[in-house]
């Protein structure tokens, strides 16, 4: 093993065991048997030393994401990335905690991708018929409560004692992510039948701009110019997030 490599080892363990989540340059040193000149070589700084430790967790996060094949239902899918974001959370604390830290003033390359990947399942859901929003927009609401939940899990661990509030925020969010008809079982959703008895609309209109908007980036009109597709994008976005 390299001197880089067991120096990131030990820094990942040590911020793994730690109390608070946090080490230092001297303790990570001692552990791994080098000096400073070396970790500073390597790694340039403490700061330097962390990105790759949150480098190297956000690998092992997508690794199991990057293998998975889409599923014919991606609402499912999406249930199930939320609940494997949510377990690894529990299960390394203080490594998501550092990987969603204010400190990493740049996002790495991997929590552009995890983000990728979220869009893309919803962008299924959308041409599918399942979604009521743009997938842009929805995947910023789906991302900002499982990071949201998932923080306080580890941050709070005892008052945050319910396991079944990771669930239950999910299904709150997918039930104005998602049209209806494929609401979880049990979540109130707010397509109620009209006053005359009749079926209420208008959240179709938001899933079929949604829809449109979504096959037709699939599928461009050829007869229509660059700036008139992206009017018309532009336009589907609007209702489908009215």
């Amino acid at each position: 093993m390299s001197t880089k490599a067991r120096i990131l080892d030990v820094a990942a363990d040590l911020v793994a065991r730690s109390p608070d989540g946090d080490v230092s340059t001297r303790a990570v040193c001692e552990a791994a048997g080098v000096g400073a000149p070396a970790l500073y070589r390597h790694f340039g700084d403490k700061e330097g030393l962390l990105s790759a430790v949150v480098d190297r967790g956000w690998e092992r996060y997508l690794a199991r994401k990057r293998e998975r094949l889409p599923g014919t239902d991606p609402v499912q899918d999406l249930r199930d990335g939320w609940d494997s974001h949510t377990e690894f959370a529990l299960a390394n604390p203080n490594l998501y905690r550092l990987m969603n830290s204010p400190a990493m003033r740049t996002p790495p390359a991997a929590a552009l991708e995890s983000h990728r990947i979220l869009t893309d399942d919803l962008r299924r859901a959308a041409a599918q018929g399942k979604l009521r929003l743009a997938p842009e927009l929805a995947a910023q609401m789906i991302m900002s409560a499982n990071v949201g939940v998932c923080l306080m899990a580890v941050s709070r661990p005892g008052t945050f004692t319910d396991r079944t509030v990771s669930r239950r925020v999910r299904d709150a969010v997918h039930a104005v992510v998602f049209t209806p008809d494929v609401t979880a079982p049990g979540t109130p959703a707010d397509h109620a039948p009209a006053p005359d008895g009749g079926q209420d609309t208008a959240p179709a209109v938001p899933a079929t701009a949604t829809r449109l908007g979504a096959l037709l980036r699939q599928s461009p009109p050829e007869d229509f110019t660059p700036g008139e597709s992206a009017l018309l994008a532009e336009w589907l976005d609007r209702l489908s997030n009215g």
